[in-house]
């Protein structure tokens, strides 16, 4: 007798578009708008694509590479960035991940990955304020796409 795995279909989820792009973008931005703090803003799609980018013109020119890192290490690791600090610390169980790949890997707060329907989507990262700061602007900027 043969027995065969019953699985479910999967549904189908909307992936991340750029009008949820601009979305997530103009929400982080009046998070730090209302903070003073100019930054630099990165959405990916779930492949790792920039959808959307805008930097703050009084924004440091560094927040746009480190907001697209952190977009991509939330992506990669489907994790906010804040929580993936300690991990990478000398003592940390990943102290090696940072400079074992060649990617462009940012394990600083301020990137997180967005999610559908309990699915990876894409990330988003915020750069150009203190990690706390940019932390806080991304997860006000999900918290107005949902």
């Amino acid at each position: 007798m043969s027995t065969t795995a019953v699985t479910s279909p999967r549904t189908a989820v909307t992936p991340l578009s750029t009008a949820d792009a601009e979305i997530l973008i103009a929400a982080a931005r009046r998070a730090a708008r209302a903070a003073g703090v100019a930054v630099s803003i990165t959405v990916l799609d779930a492949g790792g694509h920039p959808l959307a980018f805008r930097r703050d013109d009084e924004a440091v020119l560094i927040s746009g590479e480190t907001s697209t890192r952190k977009a991509f290490t939330a992506l990669q690791l489907n994790a906010p960035t804040a929580d993936l600090v300690d991990l990478v610390k000398p003592d940390g169980p990943f102290h090696s991940l940072p400079t074992a790949l060649d990617r462009p890997l940012l394990f600083i707060a301020g990137g997180a990955p967005v999610h559908r329907e309990g699915r990876l989507i894409g990330a988003i990262g915020v750069g150009g304020g203190a990690p706390e700061q940019d932390h806080s602007f991304a997860i006000s900027a999900l918290k107005e796409l949902t």
